[in-house]
């Protein structure tokens, strides 16, 4: 693919969001980029997909070029610029030996089994999207199993099971990242999520909670059991209004239990932070990097957010 200025943030910087783009700054008057060129070439061929090849003729092209150089501090060609979720990344200068050449690509690129299960998770997205959360549950369940280490696919492969039910394997899926609760809030709300579940399983009879309650305004215990039965069905508001009357008026109870169920919850409705803006660079300029901008907000989310702030301070 070749760069110009118009196809510059279609095709390079958008394309990144998606997939790592390579830039190949070069001329044709410049011997080692025709050295340098084929090999690129073959390795895009052998990373099937991994990241994607673009070339810029310096010659043409030269406030690309020229701006990247300067970012980079680069005076010569040839010259790689790796573009990855809408910025330039790194770089490298010359025509590098294969062996190198791959040093590069993996400290950037994903690996065959993350770029499988990425895959698996894009298609679950479309899955869930048309209707079909059956197999969008097979889909996620294999981008898991292709790369364990992957946490999102395992907090969507979680989510889709808790949504669809299914407790017990949520359960197994949920053992081999359970020490990772307090690096990964989504994993953690996913855990509270699982407890709530197996708790709403022995739970007393509504009635018979809200009568606890009633008689004694503060029988934590029962009111904490009412806020999981509601969590559990997915009944996610009604369950923060009974985990808000906890910590209203004992904060922290229970080792803050409430607060970090509540917590929990807030993050399970959240919406996914960073998007791409679609806004153009003003008239007469080159953006260089792709502007980011974050997801419109749930106002059911922010207004919960401030009821707890209020109950905490």
């Amino acid at each position: 693919m070749d760069i110009t200025i118009q196809n510059f943030e279609a095709d390079l910087i958008n394309a990144s969001m998606q997939q790592p783009m390579l830039l190949d700054i070069w001329a044709p008057w410049c011997g080692p980029c025709k050295a340098l060129t084929p090999v690129l070439e073959k390795l895009e061929v052998s990373y099937a997909g991994r990241f994607k090849l673009a070339k810029l003729n310096a010659d043409e092209q030269p406030e690309i070029s020229g701006q990247l150089s300067q970012m980079f501090g680069v005076r010569s060609i040839p010259f790689c610029v790796l573009f990855k979720g809408g910025q330039p990344i790194d770089g490298f200068v010359g025509a590098l030996p294969e062996e190198k050449l791959r040093e590069f690509l993996d400290r950037h690129v994903p690996s065959a089994d993350e770029a499988a299960a990425e895959e698996d998770l894009a298609l679950a997205e479309e899955l869930m999207a048309e209707g079909d959360p059956e197999s969008a549950l097979e889909k996620l369940q294999e981008a898991v199993a292709i790369d364990p280490g992957n946490d999102t696919a395992r907090y969507d492969y979680l989510r889709a099971l808790l949504t669809a039910g299914r407790v017990a394997e949520a359960r197994r899926a949920f053992e081999p990242v359970a020490s990772k609760v307090m690096l990964d809030a989504r994993l953690s709300a996913a855990g509270h999520w699982i407890a709530a579940c197996e708790k709403a399983e022995s739970a007393r009879a509504p009635d018979a909670l809200a009568a606890a309650i009633a008689a004694n305004r503060r029988d934590f215990d029962a009111r904490f059991e009412l806020a999981q039965t509601h969590f559990a069905a997915q009944r996610f508001t009604q369950a923060m209004d009974e985990l808000l009357e906890i910590v209203m008026r004992d904060k922290a109870w229970n080792g803050e239990l409430a607060r970090k169920t509540y917590v929990a919850i807030l993050e399970l409705m959240g919406k996914p932070a960073p998007v791409k803006a679609e806004a153009a660079a003003p008239k007469g300029t080159l953006e260089v990097a792709g502007k980011v901008n974050t997801a419109s907000a749930d106002p059911v989310v922010d207004q919960y957010r401030r009821k707890l702030s209020m109950a905490l301070f």
